[in-house]
C-alpha cells in the first residue's frame, strides 16, 4: 500500500468544521490508521450496527463521545499535515478485517481484509498514462459505455493497441441514451464510480447528467476518444482460425459499411441498450405521443397533459415523482408491485465540508467507499438463500428475509397512510429482493395525489385518445410513457458472432439462454471476451462499476499472458465452462430469484436465471483477479507475413 503524502499546510479551523460533517465510523478508521491507538476500535467509541441502507453518520454514539472523536481526528490529521507519518499506513488484511467489522458494527468475513487492502492501496487519481507504442495483440471493443471505457483505460495503460466502435455520437452508453425525468443511479454515487477515477459528486445519488459527465470526463482524462469510432454500429463478426483474427463488419451513420480486423474481440454493449416495446392493438391509431423511457425527447413537456405510464419498474419509479406535479392527470399501469426501500438522503446534496474530507483527509474516501460496498453489496447475500425448512415459502425465504418483508411492508403502508386501496395494490406478494430492489424517491407519496390513478389491470390496447385495460375500461391520455424495460436476455444482440467452424453464438445460446465462464468467455469462440455478459449482474444491489473493473482486470491479464507467452489464441475449455455454469445454476436453485412467486427479467423463458450472479462480490473479485490459462485451450501465434 502506498502511504498518502500530506500537503505542507493545514487550516485547523477549516479541518474542524469539515470533520463535524463527517461520517463517524469512517473517521474512526482514519483515526486508528493515523495514530495506531486501538482504543478507537473499542467501546465506548465503537459504533453501532448500520440500520437498513443508511450511512449511520453518527455511529449511534452519544454526542459526548462523538465530540471526543472529532477532537481526536482534528489533532491527528493536523499532526499528519505537520509531517507526522501515519502509524498504520499499510495494515495487514487481518487488521483490516477487524477494522471493517468495527466500522460496520457487525462481523465482516475475513476475506474482506484483502479487498480492503486493495481498495486502500488504489491511487486516488492516477496521472494520464504515457502509452508506449502498441505491441502484441490488437483489440476491438464494441461499446463505449461503462464497460468499454473501463477496459480501454486498462489497455491504454498496458500499451495494447485497441479501437472502440460506438453506435452513438458520444461515450456513456445507457447514461447517454436515457434522459427521462428523474433518471439517476440507485446506488450511492461514491460506490457507483471507478476506484481509480474518483469524483466530487454533488449528491449522494447521482443523476443522469452528472453520470454522463463523469464518463465523458473519464474519456477525456485518458484521451480515449482518439481510439473511438462514433456513430458506428457493429453488425457481425467472424473468427478466422488460420489467421487467428476477428473480422467485424460495421456500418456508419451514412449507411456505408466496411470491415475491421483485430486479434481480440470484446463485446461491451451492456444489458440496457435494446428497449422492449410491446406490440399492442391500436397503438398506431393513438393520436397522442408515445415514448419509451430510453428515448425521451429533450423538448417533451408534460405540463397540463394526461399522462399514462406503463410499468412500475426502476424507470417508472424515477419518472413518476419527477413529473407528477406538472401533469393534469397521471395513470400508472402496474403489472406487479415492487419492493422499495426508504432512500435516506436520496436528494441531499454533499456539502462543501463533506467534499473537503474526501479530498483532504487521508484514508477517508477509501473507508467511506468500503462501508458503502458492504452495506449495498454482500451484506444481504446470506438472506437471499432459500431455507428449505422455512414454513412460509409463499411470502419469504427464511427468517431474516421475513423480517425484511415486515420492515418494508410497514414502510410502504406508512407512506400510503389513509389509502387502504393503494396499500392493497402496492404491497408485493413475493419475497423481498425477488425482483430488483428499488429505492423510494417519492413514489408512494406520488401515488396518493388526487389526480393519480394506479391501475393493476394489464394494458390491452389503445384508442385514438385512451389506453384500454383488460376489463375494457378506457383511461384518457395525451402522452403514453412505456417504462417496459429492455431485452436483457439477448446478450450481444443484434451483433451476430461466428466462432470456430462458423458456429453462430446466437444459435449456440438460443434466444434467451446465454452462458459464459465467469460471464466473460465462451467455448468455440477463441479470443472473444464479454463484458456485462450472462450471470454477472449484481442483482442484490451494489455497483456494476466494481464488476466492470473486475472484468477489465481479468481480460487485461489474459491479454498480457497471450503476449508474453507468444500465444495467438485462447479458447475457454468446454468442461471448464460447463462446470462453472452447473455451479451457477445450482447456486441459483437455492436463491430468491428462482422463487416461483413472481415473474422477473432475471429469468429466461425456461425459468433459468441468466442475468444475475449468484456469487458475492468478494467471490467474483477473487475469481477474476487473474486469468488462469489452465482454463483455456491455447495456440501459439502463427507469425506469418500475411498475418502481420
Amino acid at each position: 500500500m502506498t502511504e498518502v503524502l500530506a500537503p505542507a499546510r493545514m487550516d485547523r479551523a477549516r479541518l474542524r468544521a469539515a470533520v463535524r460533517a463527517g461520517n463517524v465510523p469512517t473517521l474512526l478508521m482514519v483515526l486508528h490508521q493515523l495514530t495506531g491507538d486501538r482504543c478507537w476500535l473499542r467501546p465506548p467509541y465503537a459504533p453501532c450496527r448500520n440500520r437498513g441502507l443508511g450511512a449511520n453518520d453518527s455511529g449511534g454514539l452519544p454526542e459526548e463521545r462523538r465530540e471526543e472523536i472529532l477532537d481526536a481526528v482534528t489533532d491527528a490529521v493536523s499532526a499528519w499535515y505537520g509531517g507526522v507519518p501515519a502509524a498504520l499506513p499499510d495494515p495487514s488484511p487481518e487488521l483490516l478485517t477487524e477494522m471493517f467489522g468495527v466500522a460496520m458494527g457487525e462481523d465482516v468475513p475475513a476475506e474482506y481484509g484483502r479487498l480492503a487492502a486493495a481498495e486502500l492501496g488504489a491511487p486516488d487519481r492516477p496521472p494520464r498514462p504515457r502509452v508506449a507504442p502498441g505491441t502484441g495483440q490488437s483489440v476491438l471493443i464494441v461499446g463505449a459505455g461503462v464497460s468499454g471505457l473501463t477496459l480501454a483505460v486498462q489497455l491504454r495503460e498496458a500499451g495494447v493497441q485497441h479501437l472502440l466502435v460506438e453506435r452513438n455520437t458520444d461515450v456513456g452508453g445507457t447514461w447517454l441514451t436515457n434522459s427521462y425525468p428523474g433518471c439517476g443511479v440507485d446506488t450511492p454515487s461514491h460506490l457507483y464510480s471507478l476506484s481509480f477515477f474518483p469524483r466530487a459528486w454533488s449528491g449522494h445519488f447521482g443523476k443522469r447528467d452528472e453520470l454522463a459527465g463523469y464518463l465523458a470526463d473519464l474519456a477525456d482524462h485518458y484521451d480515449l476518444r482518439e481510439d473511438i469510432l462514433f456513430g458506428t454500429e457493429a453488425l457481425d463478426a467472424s473468427y478466422d482460425e488460420t489467421a487467428q483474427r476477428w473480422t467485424v463488419r460495421v456500418r456508419d451513420r451514412t449507411g456505408a459499411q466496411r470491415e475491421l480486423t483485430a486479434d481480440v474481440l470484446v463485446t461491451a454493449a451492456g444489458l440496457f441498450g435494446r428497449p422492449t416495446v410491446p406490440d399492442l392493438p391500436g397503438l398506431d391509431d393513438f393520436r397522442g405521443t408515445v415514448v419509451h423511457s430510453t428515448s425521451w425527447p429533450a423538448d417533451l413537456d408534460v405540463t397540463g397533459q394526461r399522462v399514462a405510464v406503463v410499468g412500475t419498474g426502476a424507470s417508472a419509479m424515477q419518472t413518476v415523482p419527477a413529473i407528477v406535479d406538472r401533469t393534469a392527470a397521471l395513470t400508472v399501469f402496474q403489472r406487479s408491485p415492487q419492493w422499495a426501500a426508504p432512500a435516506e438522503g436520496y436528494f441531499d446534496p454533499i456539502d462543501a465540508d463533506a467534499q473537503w474530507l474526501f479530498d483532504s483527509v487521508p484514508f477517508y474516501r477509501a473507508w467511506y467507499r468500503l462501508r458503502l460496498a458492504w452495506t449495498w453489496n454482500d451484506r444481504v447475500h446470506a438472506s437471499l438463500q432459500i431455507d428449505p425448512e422455512w414454513p412460509h415459502p409463499e411470502r419469504s425465504l427464511n427468517a431474516v428475509n421475513d423480517g425484511h418483508r415486515e420492515y418494508f411492508t410497514r414502510y410502504i403502508r406508512s407512506e400510503l397512510t389513509g389509502r387502504p386501496d393503494l396499500q392493497a395494490k402496492a404491497v408485493p406478494g413475493y419475497p423481498p429482493y425477488g425482483k430488483r430492489m428499488l429505492l423510494d424517491n417519492g413514489w408512494y407519496r406520488a401515488l396518493t395525489r388526487p389526480h393519480v390513478d394506479l391501475v393493476t389491470e394489464p394494458v390491452t390496447g389503445f384508442t385514438a385518445d385512451a389506453v384500454r385495460d383488460a376489463t375494457g375500461a378506457l383511461h384518457p391520455a395525451d402522452l403514453v410513457v412505456l417504462c417496459t424495460g429492455f431485452e436483457v436476455n439477448r446478450f450481444v444482440a443484434p451483433l451476430q458472432v461466428r466462432g470456430r467452424g462458423g458456429v453462430d453464438l446466437r444459435e449456440q445460446w438460443g434466444d434467451d439462454d446465454a452462458t459464459a465462464y465467469l460471464g466473460i468467455t465462451v467455448p468455440r469462440f477463441p479470443n472473444l471476451f464479454l463484458m456485462y455478459g450472462p450471470n454477472v449482474n449484481p442483482g442484490a444491489g451494489g455497483s456494476y462499476m466494481f464488476i466492470a473493473e473486475c472484468q477489465a482486470r481479468y481480460i487485461g491479464d489474459a491479454l498480457r499472458q497471450l503476449r508474453e507467452r507468444g500465444l495467438g489464441a485462447l479458447e475457454c475449455r468446454a468442461e471448464v465452462h460447463d462446470d462453472y455454469v452447473a455451479r451457477v445454476d445450482a447456486a441459483h436453485d437455492r436463491m430468491v430469484w428462482s422463487h416461483p412467486g413472481m415473474s422477473t427479467y432475471y429469468r429466461n423463458s425456461a425459468g433459468r436465471v441468466v442475468t444475475n450472479t449468484p456469487w458475492r462480490v468478494i467471490d467474483y473479485w477473487d475469481m477474476t483477479r487473474t486469468a488462469d490459462l489452465a482454463d483455456f485451450d491455447v495456440e501459439p501465434a502463427r507469425s506469418t507475413e500475411e498475418n502481420r
